[in-house]
């Protein structure tokens, strides 16, 4: 990598720089590439109540995956900018906690591999096995590290970026009444795909309705929205997914609720425009022009706001009662016919 620096790395410790004393910034933990140490940093800021509901957004879980690094760091840059002019956002961080993760996997992101260091895929680490047959490789394998989707060694502990992300989610968002996670990625497809759990199995989460009630005031408030909203079963299953390890300790307390979502960017639609990407591995899951960069950043940032704003407002639009069951069964008719009556 030229320069020998990480770009995204020295920005997010710009940012913190300048941020000062509106932010609370820990390293969370550290990984080794190439004899490079590298930090996992966690920025935070908002209200300190544990009351108060909160929101995460993670990027870098996929070292080859660096877009989604730079949408959550744009997202925290806008954020920090309105700090200096938006009493609107004031306002809503005395009620709201926000933090980053923008930078899970720096080791992978030096190396230019989807798997961190050790070769391992982040996203099939976690202790947690799929209740149905996976396809062969993608739904996580133990064969090798030099085979793609490798989830390490059986019983070993997580990965040090894979415990990380746990304890700051652990932390941050599962000890709230209500969070939200939304965590970046980019892989191919023609269209932008917003996924919920489970990845590990075929059937619906308890806090469904839930989720249908987030896509209806999503749909309501951007009716042009162009993101496909869906069970990350629809498309594949798999083991060790983090996102389903974390709700599954989250969801055992029916006073709280935690919605992981994941942003999967349609990179095909960079190498439609560009189709020379094809030749270039980073170019397969990043747009490399810098005006189409700017337009992805562009099209995203409304969503992580969003989500900011609607776990800050969760009372006004969380179902409950009878329209909790209405929400479940047209989430059901949406997303899981098979299981109607």
């Amino acid at each position: 990598m030229g320069g020998g620096t990480l770009s995204e790395l020295d920005e997010l410790e710009r940012l913190v720089d300048m941020a000062g004393d509106d932010v609370q910034a820990r390293v969370v933990g550290r990984v080794t590439s190439d004899e490079r140490a590298f930090p996992i940093l966690a920025v935070s800021l908002g209200s300190t109540d544990r009351d108060a509901p909160s929101v995460g957004f993670f990027g870098g879980v996929h070292g080859l995956e660096r877009i989604g690094s730079a949408v959550v760091i744009a997202y925290l840059r806008s954020v920090l900018m309105r700090l200096r002019w938006d009493a609107s956002l004031h306002r809503m961080l005395e009620t709201l906690r926000m933090v980053f993760v923008p930078l899970v996997n720096p080791g992978g992101m030096w190396r230019g591999t989807r798997a961190n260091p050790n070769g391992v895929d982040l996203m099939r680490n976690a202790p947690l096995e799929a209740r149905e047959p996976v396809a062969f490789l993608v739904g996580g394998q133990r064969i090798s590290a030099a085979l793609p989707w490798y989830r390490g060694l059986p019983g070993a502990p997580m990965e040090a970026e894979s415990a990380a992300l746990c304890r700051v989610v652990e932390e941050e968002l599962l000890t709230r009444p209500f969070s939200i996670a939304l965590d970046c990625h980019s892989g191919f497809g023609l269209c932008d795909r917003i996924w919920f759990p489970y990845a590990h199995s075929a059937l619906p989460i308890a806090h469904l309705a839930d989720v249908h009630a987030l896509k209806v005031i999503l749909d309501e408030s951007y009716c042009n929205h162009r993101y496909v909203i869906e069970p990350q079963s629809r498309q594949y299953l798999a083991h060790g997914d983090l996102w389903d390890y974390l709700y599954l300790r989250g969801g055992g307390d029916p006073q709280r609720a935690f919605l992981p979502l994941t942003l999967e960017m349609g990179s095909w639609l960079w190498v439609k425009k560009n189709p020379r990407q094809l030749f270039s591995r980073e170019g397969m899951f990043n747009p490399l022009i810098a005006h189409r960069q700017a337009r992805v950043l562009r099209r995203h940032l409304f969503l992580l706001d969003f989500l900011a704003r609607s776990a800050c407002s969760y009372l006004r639009w969380l179902p409950d009662g009878s329209i909790r069951a209405r929400h479940r069964e047209q989430a059901l008719a949406r997303w899981y016919p098979r299981l109607l009556p």
